[in-house]
C-alpha cells in the first residue's frame, strides 16, 4: 500500500448550512470553494470550506441532514477538528477575535509541545487551532486573500484530528498496521500518532476512554475523516489492500472533485482515502468565484432544476464584496 500523506479533509454536521456559512465565512475567514449537494442525499447541503485556492490538506465541508438531532458525544467519535496557524502570536490574535465575536474558547494549552486553542461553533462543534511554530512536516495551505483575517494569523490548513475511543489497542493496531501510521508519543490519555512528513497535517489524537458510552451521531460533531493520496493508482492499491485484509469498504468512489474509498477500519469509526485531485476549480468555476454558485457534479446536471427546488437558497456571493482585514487591540 502506498503511505498516507496527510489529512485530506474533515467532514462533519451542522444544524443550519445558512449559520456554519457566516461562522467559517465572517469569523474563521475560511473561503467557501464548493456549494453542492450531497452526492448521496441531494436534498442535503455540501458545503466546503478550505484556504485560497481550494488546496487538498486544508479543508472541511458540512452536510445539514434534515431532522437530524444533536449528537451525544461518546467514544468511537472522531469529535474535534484541528486547523493550523503559523506561530504563537497567531494563537492570541484568534484569543481576541474569539473574544472580540463572543465565540465560546478556553485558554491556550500544549499537547506533546504543540501550543493550541480550543473553540466551539453554536452547535458546540469543537476545533482547535494549533500552532506550527517550530514544527516542521507537511506543507499549509495559503490565506484566502479577500477574507476578514489578516494574512499572518489565518488559518493556513487542517491541523490534528481528535477521535475518542473505547479500544486503545484495536485502534493503535488499526492506525499502525493497516494505515501505516507512526506512534510519536503520549501525553495523559492521549496517544499521537503521524503519518507523512508528519506535523500538524499529518497528525491524529486518540483520547482513550474505555469507560465512556459509544457515540450517538447527530449534527455537533464529525461525519468523517479523509486521508490523503496522491491519485487513482494509489487508491486503487489500498482498494486491494482493504479486499486482501478482508475489510469491508465502499469501492471506488468518483466524487468528482476527488476520488475516494471509505471504510470502518475501526468499528463505528468512518475514514475515507482520497485523492489531492482533480481539485475545485473546474469547468464550472473558476477561481475568482468559487463557492458563489449551486455547483453539480456532471452526473447531476441534469436534475439542476430539481435540486434547486429540493435545497433552498443560500446567498454566498462574497466576489461583490470587500472584507476589511480585522485588527484588535489587547
Amino acid at each position: 500500500m502506498r503511505q498516507l500523506q496527510g489529512i485530506h479533509h474533515v467532514t462533519a454536521v451542522t444544524s443550519s448550512a445558512e449559520d456554519i456559512y457566516a461562522f467559517f465565512t465572517n469569523t474563521l475567514g475560511l473561503r467557501l470553494v464548493k456549494k453542492t449537494v450531497n452526492q448521496d442525499d441531494i436534498r442535503t447541503y455540501h458545503l466546503f470550506f478550505a484556504d485560497d485556492q481550494g488546496s487538498p490538506g486544508t479543508d472541511m465541508t458540512f452536510f445539514d441532514f434534515r431532522g437530524s438531532i444533536k449528537v451525544k458525544r461518546g467514544t468511537n467519535e472522531i469529535y474535534k477538528t484541528g486547523f493550523r496557524v503559523t506561530n504563537h502570536a497567531s494563537l492570541v490574535y484568534w484569543q481576541k477575535r474569539f473574544q472580540h465575536y463572543r465565540i465560546k474558547h478556553d485558554a491556550i494549552k500544549t499537547l506533546l509541545g504543540r501550543s493550541y486553542l480550543n473553540f466551539f461553533d453554536f452547535d458546540d462543534q469543537e476545533y482547535a487551532l494549533f500552532s506550527d511554530e517550530g514544527l516542521p512536516g507537511i506543507a499549509a495551505g495559503e490565506p484566502w486573500k479577500k477574507g476578514p483575517v489578516p494574512d499572518e494569523f489565518a488559518i493556513v490548513g487542517l491541523g490534528p484530528i481528535f477521535i475518542r475511543v473505547n479500544d486503545l489497542p484495536l485502534m493503535t493496531d488499526t492506525l499502525v498496521n493497516h494505515l501505516g501510521m507512526r506512534l510519536v508519543g503520549k501525553e495523559h490519555q492521549y496517544s499521537i500518532f503521524e503519518m507523512g512528513q508528519g506535523g500538524n497535517g499529518g497528525t491524529v489524537v486518540i483520547d482513550n476512554q474505555p469507560l465512556m458510552a459509544p457515540v450517538i451521531q447527530g449534527f455537533g460533531t464529525v461525519h468523517h475523516v479523509a486521508f490523503r493520496v496522491t491519485n487513482r493508482d494509489d487508491l486503487e492499491e489500498w482498494r486491494i489492500y482493504y479486499n486482501d485484509k478482508g475489510i469491508t469498504n465502499s469501492g471506488y468512489v468518483n466524487r468528482f472533485y476527488f476520488e475516494s474509498l471509505y471504510a470502518r477500519v475501526y468499528p463505528r469509526v468512518l475514514f475515507e482515502i482520497a485523492t489531492d485531485g482533480p481539485g475545485f476549480i473546474d469547468d464550472e468555476e473558476p477561481y475568482e468565484t468559487l463557492g458563489e454558485t449551486l455547483a453539480l457534479p456532471p452526473q447531476f446536471r441534469n436534475r439542476r432544476e430539481l435540486i434547486q427546488r429540493m435545497v433552498r437558497p443560500i446567498d454566498t456571493v462574497r466576489s461583490k464584496r470587500v472584507f476589511k482585514k480585522e485588527y484588535f487591540e489587547s
